[in-house]
């Protein structure tokens, strides 16, 4: 049941999702179909990449009907900015042959404007928490004729402290209503806002193999410090012919600002973003936008930043640091080699990484080909404060 043509769609829906050029599902989206459309709860577990957005909106969007109503029916909820303007532009695409009304609503922007487009009515809303919070608490939205909810990325929304929010929100809806919920990783928390909200749901998980490995050539260098582990990424970033398009993962806002700011002397600044949490919404879409451009050809990331968006033909996924998590070096290697493209993914690690870095070759059940740093690379004496060692004095 692989081919769309097989899913029962709509014409207008099976024609907006051949002319994306979709004509074959993922396993996420085999799997999912059905039990969406019959109306069960539903946790999804599947990294990005694996094609968890369409699962949930090509069963939504097959049972749609028109209507005349002004409050939103389906409510999409995910933890970026970038996001909701991702899904809202995915759902125009994908309804372009449709009667279907979408908004997408997030915080940073002038809160009027989306006053504005609310009131003309939906059908379709996309929102970050907070500021779908804002305008549900003083009425300018309604939530009470939402049948459908999903909420997307809930591992990174909880990360970022949302779950006040997601539970107020959870207070404002129906009863009634059909819980879809997609997550990269199941934790604690996860499993916990499952049981609150989920009567009995279908489980579906999607394993690392969503983004197949073998189209990802990988490899792995032990470098012993971050300041060398810099002068390493400038030494590759300077083969322009072969990283052609990168994205660098960084663990951390700091090491963030810290790597941008080691290039900001070199001739190869004006051909770097980065984005992160404290940046603004502005800087953020404008770096991506950029970046997708090919205006700048490398993205320094960090992981809960990244996790959500849809970058395409990433040449390589460079690991500046080793994830504590394996489960986040597969999403970050999973922005490569997607479909049938193929792609390279490298891991920089330190002596005191390695454990990390085994933790992942356990879960990939392989090892990452080892190489040795180029003699063109100069190693730096010099640490972060974060890697000098402690002096054990007291006071």
């Amino acid at each position: 049941m692989n081919a769309f043509e097989n899913f029962n769609l709509t014409t207008p829906l099976y024609n907006a999702v051949t002319e994306m050029g979709f004509s074959h599902a993922t396993p996420i989206q085999v799997e999912t179909y059905s039990l969406i459309r019959s109306g069960r709860d539903v946790v999804g577990i599947a990294q990005t990449g694996t094609g968890k957005t369409l699962a949930y909106l090509l069963p939504l969007l097959r049972e749609i009907k028109f209507s005349k109503e002004l409050n939103p029916r389906i409510l999409i909820v995910v933890p970026t900015r970038e996001l909701v303007i991702q899904i809202a532009d995915y759902i125009k695409e994908l309804t372009k042959y449709m009667n279907v009304r979408t908004l997408g609503i997030y915080g940073g922007v002038n809160i009027n404007t989306q006053k504005k487009a609310a009131i003309q009515g939906m059908d379709i809303l996309v929102a970050t928490p907070g500021r779908l919070f804002d305008l549900a608490v003083t009425r300018i939205i309604q939530l009470k004729s939402v049948s459908k909810l999903i909420i997307d990325e809930v591992d990174v929304m909880l990360d970022l402290g949302f779950r006040p929010q997601i539970q107020q929100i959870f207070e404002m809806l129906p009863e009634r209503r059909q819980n879809i919920m997609f997550s990269a990783t199941m934790t604690d928390e996860v499993h916990e806002l499952i049981d609150t909200i989920f009567v009995t749901p279908a489980r579906v998980s999607i394993a690392v193999s969503g983004t197949p490995l073998e189209n990802i050539e990988q490899s792995c260098f032990e470098v012993p410090n971050f300041y060398t582990k810099a002068n390493f990424l400038r030494f590759l970033l300077l083969h322009k012919h072969i990283f052609k398009k990168v994205l660098v993962f960084v663990g951390n806002k700091a090491s963030a600002d810290r790597l941008f700011e080691t290039f900001e002397e070199t001739s190869l600044a004006h051909e770097i973003c980065v984005i992160h949490a404290n940046k603004s919404q502005n800087y953020r879409i404008r770096s991506l936008e950029d970046f997708e451009r090919g205006r700048f050809r490398v993205l320094i990331a960090t992981d809960v930043m990244a996790r959500g968006l849809d970058l395409d033909r990433i040449s390589h996924v460079i690991n500046f640091d080793t994830p504590h998590f394996p489960e986040n070096y597969m999403h970050r290697i999973g922005r490569t080699g997607r479909a049938t493209e193929h792609g390279k993914a490298i891991l920089f690690f330190t002596e005191k990484e390695k454990p990390w870095k085994e933790a992942i070759e356990a879960l990939m059940q392989m090892e990452i080909p080892e190489f040795e740093l180029p003699e063109e690379v100069e190693v730096e004496s010099r640490l972060t404060p974060e890697e000098r060692p402690e002096t054990g004095e007291t006071k």
